[in-house]
């Protein structure tokens, strides 16, 4: 047989493997596909903390243990970004990739800070990590929930000494 003939068989072939995916991940009950979290895996906030008072512009720093920072689209086991949940009544949908909106900021570049800029007054945030296709892990790697409040009057913030 020549290699033309072929052809298409193996552009099959290619296109099974590719739609199978990584044997680690597990279907949902609904069909999605989740990455796998490591165990003991934790994110949390190094600023601001539960409670504090900040500026209207203010720095969030984010921590994760027990998994690394990898870009979105980045398909590489144990690792994902971060994404800041400000002021969400009701968690996402687990097994869906989650959306962009100004209660879910994505952070697909693999940043672990940024300067947010809001309003007076008293928010929650929350950290959640997800995976190259902005899907949580199962189970999900996301952090205690914190409360701050933005005040013009807040003195500025001081950097964390490690």
């Amino acid at each position: 047989m020549q290699f033309r003939q072929l052809l298409p068989f193996f552009m099959f072939i290619g296109a099974i493997t590719a739609v199978a995916g990584d044997p680690k991940e597990e279907a949902s009950t609904d069909g999605s596909i989740r990455s796998p979290s490591t165990e003991g895996a934790t994110v949390s906030f190094a600023m601001p903390h539960d409670g504090d008072v900040v500026p209207l512009t203010f720095e969030v720093k984010f921590l994760i243990s027990g998994m690394g920072i990898a870009p979105a689209g980045s398909r590489i086991a144990n690792t994902g970004h971060h994404h800041l949940l400000i002021d969400l009544a009701e968690l996402p949908d687990m097994n869906l990739p989650l959306p962009a909106t100004d209660k879910i900021r994505h952070f697909g570049k693999g940043q672990t800070e940024t300067t947010l800029t809001l309003p007076e007054g008293e928010y929650s945030l929350q950290l959640l990590f997800a995976d190259y296709q902005h899907a949580p892990h199962d189970p999900p790697v996301i952090s205690k929930k914190i409360t701050i409040t933005v005040s013009a009057n807040a003195p500025p913030q001081e950097e964390e000494q490690d």
